[in-house]
């Protein structure tokens, strides 16, 4: 529990479940010492938009749990009356003194996303599971403290807990750039992004992974969208998202670090287990044989295996340079072959963590980078094309370990590419894409967006 004020009352809540179709009913879980409060509700689009303020309920106080397990605290039923269209919506708790309306608000408030109808063709993907394995709230996440599960093995933490967006404490590093939203969080990646498409007239519907392993991607969707850090995948959303691109549908990854950890659902869907390292490995890393088999890159063309991080401080980077300018992506630019992008930006647009595919060269004189020959062999989709490449130089702070060979060895490199396999796949391969997108400094990340998107939603 945290207080939303400097004073004595303290409120904090969640969510029963992460999102709810339209007019059914939500459940906010809240506990205050206040004598009562009320919850404002606000529709995430260009900004806040007001939807909703309760009348005054009674006030009830509960005590906090480890992350592990459901907090249980008391429920207040809200019936979606009216037409509320599918988006993510922030409920802010008031306890009297006024709630504050902050996206990177650390309690009095809960997000949820009512799901879609099939009104669009661009269905967004939230990353409800990774904002969870950086969910600090109860002491512990997959990082710091993770309390254990024995079957299956692993760190575990609950869904039904403060946190997961917002309004829960956040374990990461600060981003040097931005210092007003943290890391892992809705504010930091997904919203910008989502406040991008209402500014440029897109309508979307909105999803999270643990929808699409429910119930799949419905069909009637043209493109399925993922931006930021989208970490944590379990293996029936992967199947539910290859199933969609092998019948024809499309998918964008305007993000990095994607799909980089494999997740297990238990406890009837209320909480999520990982293993994360272990006298046998990582059992749930995706590329390796000792984890899932699976290698990430086989879905979205790019691993961070290949790629890197660097959490801390200013990072250097050259940019992406362009591969193939002729290509569709690059229409509309004017970017040529062996230009750079996105090397002066703030933050720049390589990072924090970016996705690679496997380099057997890298000519810095002319700006050309090579495919190694057996790309297959690491999972590489079979017709994917390397648009543009930024060398990861060694003073980044992380160059993984990868099939071959030791960390830091050979090389790495933020990749964006594409490739098609029944639909057709884009990976823009760098988290911090969201936070270029839409500030002009570099107007070609506007462009390849639009691009993507038109091109990709309509087919």
């Amino acid at each position: 529990m945290a207080t939303t004020r400097t004073g004595l009352a303290m409120i904090a809540g969640y969510p029963a479940s992460a999102s709810i179709d339209p007019g059914d009913t939500l459940v906010l879980h809240v506990s205050t010492t206040a004598r009562r409060f009320r919850v404002l509700f606000y529709r995430w689009a260009d900004g806040l938009v007001p939807v909703h303020v309760t009348g005054w309920l009674p006030g009830k106080c509960a005590a906090p749990r480890s992350a592990a397990d459901d907090w249980e605290w008391p429920a207040y039923p809200f019936k979606l009356e009216g037409n509320w269209p599918s988006a993510v919506y922030l409920a802010f708790l008031d306890d009297g003194r006024g709630a504050g309306l902050s996206l990177a608000a650390s309690s009095a408030a809960a997000l949820f996303i009512v799901r879609g109808q099939g009104q669009a063709r661009l269905l967004y993907k939230l990353p409800v599971a990774t904002w969870h394995a950086y969910n600090f709230t109860g002491g512990g996440c997959f990082y710091k403290n993770p309390p254990r599960s024995l079957d299956p093995p692993g760190g575990k933490v609950c869904f039904r807990r403060p946190g997961g967006g917002i309004g829960g404490a956040v374990w990461c590093s600060p981003d040097y750039y931005d210092l007003n939203s943290p890391r892992q969080t809705f504010a930091h990646w997904d919203a910008p992004f989502i406040r991008w498409l209402a500014r440029n007239g897109y309508t979307a519907e909105f999803c999270s992974g643990l929808d699409l392993a429910a119930g799949g991607v419905p069909d009637h969707y043209g493109l399925l969208l993922s931006a930021g850090h989208d970490e944590y995948w379990s293996e029936p959303e992967r199947d539910a998202v290859e199933a969609f691109i092998a019948n024809g549908g499309n998918a964008a990854f305007f993000g990095g670090n994607t799909c980089w950890w494999r997740v297990r659902v238990v406890d009837d869907g209320a909480a999520m287990v990982c293993h994360q390292g272990g006298p046998g490995g990582a059992l749930d890393q995706w590329w390796p044989d000792s984890g899932a088999g699976r290698p990430e890159d086989a879905l979205c063309g790019l691993s961070y295996r290949h790629g890197g991080g660097w959490w801390d401080g200013a990072r250097e980077t050259a940019g992406y340079i362009v591969q193939q300018s002729a290509h569709w992506v690059f229409e509309g630019t004017g970017l040529a072959d062996g230009c750079a992008f996105g090397a002066c930006t703030a933050p720049p647009l390589v990072g924090y963590e970016c996705d690679g595919a496997p380099l057997a060269a890298f000519d810095h004189r002319r700006g050309r980078a090579t495919l190694a020959p057996l790309h297959a062999r690491h999972a590489t989709p079979k017709g994917f094309e390397l648009l543009a490449a930024s060398v990861l130089g060694d003073r980044w702070q992380e160059l993984p370990t990868r099939e071959g060979s030791a960390a830091r060895e050979g090389i790495h490199a933020a990749t964006m590419g594409i490739y098609s396999n029944g639909g057709t796949v884009f990976s823009a391969g760098t988290t911090d894409w969201a936070q270029v997108l839409g500030t002009m400094q570099e107007p070609c990340v506007d462009t390849i967006t639009r691009n993507v998107i038109d091109r990709l939603q309509a087919l």
